[in-house]
């Protein structure tokens, strides 16, 4: 069985996040997504609420895969996470060149702590490339509309957590 490991903060889960998760499980038998506790990043969901917002979207998109997709909270090394939950793949989403040098030096730390874990990387698409959770948090506090940005659930945990 493949098990695929796609990593990240989620603060909070973006229509690119959405795009990726969708075409990673093209490529395995059970996705897990590694929803990262990372207190250095001061989220503005707590790990619950993320994942929360995570398995709501993950109710559709199991159903549409037909594969088994899993939240799982981790604040260990990566390694250690694609460990614990049997992933042979790391999946990373790629927006821009900035994100492949941060990208590359990971994937060389990983491979000396453990060279049979593979890293994939899958290009956001097109009308995604620009979306980042931080500036569309930063979007949903100024009440701008992020709709082309979240899902529905997201929009309105984001206006809740706002007040707007």
């Amino acid at each position: 069985m493949r098990v695929g490991l796609y990593p990240g903060t989620f603060d909070p889960i973006t229509l690119g996040h959405l795009d990726i998760i969708r075409r990673a499980a093209a490529l395995v038998d059970r996705l897990v997504i590694g929803v990262a506790i990372n207190r250095d990043k001061g989220p503005l969901f707590s790990l619950e609420e993320r994942v929360a917002l995570l398995e709501a979207e993950m109710e559709s998109l199991r159903a549409e895969t037909g594969i088994e997709i899993v939240a799982h909270p981790f604040e260990n090394l990566l390694i250690n996470c694609a460990h614990d939950v049997g992933a042979g793949i790391i999946i990373r989403g790629l927006r821009a060149v900035a994100d492949f040098e941060y990208e590359y030096q990971m994937v060389g730390m990983n491979r000396q702590l453990d060279d049979s874990v593979e890293t994939v990387f899958l290009m956001a698409e097109a009308q995604h490339q620009a979306i980042a959770s931080k500036l569309v948090k930063e979007i949903a506090r100024l009440e701008g509309d992020v709709s082309k940005f979240v899902t529905p659930p997201v929009e309105a945990a984001l206006k809740d957590r706002f007040g707007t």
